[in-house]
């Protein structure tokens, strides 16, 4: 099997699941948290395969700049799926739809919305730590 074969196997009941060379790990976050947090800590991600539930242009920005070599999303964006490409990251997905609703399902995902006008993965990544938490604050 391959590192995203893999990766796509043991993402049932998490969130995101990362595997190189055959060793993978879980997270159950919610939304783009476990990508951020990983960043944040400073992660060697470098040539992993990402399998995550909901792949938006927000954690395809993510995991360019973490250096995410394959992507599989259930639901993957429009937005995310250009983005990947443009960055020559394979990927693929289960349904591709035109954009990531909000959990209250009332309009786009303020993490989407974010990074809507962005193209820069480091601006990407800043712009988005700021606006989780500030929507942690209230």
């Amino acid at each position: 099997m391959t590192d995203l074969e893999i990766a796509r196997s043991q993402l049932a009941g998490h969130s995101i699941c990362l595997c190189k060379d055959g060793a993978w790990f879980t997270d159950d976050g919610r939304g783009i948290s476990p990508m951020l947090r990983f960043l944040d800590e400073n992660r060697d991600l470098r040539g992993f395969s990402a399998a995550d539930r909901i792949v938006g242009k927000a954690a395809a920005m993510l995991f360019v700049k973490a250096g995410i070599a394959a992507v599989y999303g259930e639901v993957m964006s429009q937005a995310g799926a250009e983005f990947l490409e443009a960055n020559g990251i394979p990927h693929s997905c289960g349904t591709l739809t035109e954009q990531v609703i909000n959990r209250q399902g009332t309009g786009i995902c303020p993490m989407e919305e974010t990074v809507s006008e962005l193209d820069d993965p480091e601006t990407a990544y800043k712009a988005l730590s700021a606006r989780l938490a500030a929507m942690r604050k209230g």
